[in-house]
């Protein structure tokens, strides 16, 4: 029998599970302990997204200008919103760490 099949028998008392639960919630904020455990970064999908919506859109519009399919125009017209949105949203979030950093809050890189 292994730890874990021990630990499925083990039963804690509502006072204990609270407590369990408060202790995983701070390690999930520590995000150095996250990064020693091996988990990715949270925050890199939205500049990855960022940048491949950024070049669909280069690519989309290009592409339409050059045939002139409505198809692509309109694939152009529904991504670059959509572009825009997200490249709003990791610009605020740039903003608000480069505030947190000021107020001195640590400073936790947006990338």
């Amino acid at each position: 029998m292994d730890d874990w099949e021990m630990h499925d028998e083990v039963r804690l008392s509502p006072r204990e599970r609270v407590a369990l639960l408060q202790i995983e919630a701070c390690l999930r904020q520590d995000r150095r302990f996250a990064r020693r455990m091996g988990d990715p970064p949270r925050g890199v999908w939205l500049p990855v997204a960022v940048l491949l919506l950024g070049i669909a859109s280069a690519f989309v519009a290009v592409m339409g200008v050059r045939t002139s399919d409505p198809a692509l125009l309109w694939c152009f017209a529904l991504l670059w919103p959509l572009t825009l949105f997200q490249a709003l949203r990791l610009l605020c979030r740039a903003a608000r760490h480069r505030a947190r950093a000021r107020s001195g809050a640590g400073v936790r890189p947006w990338l």
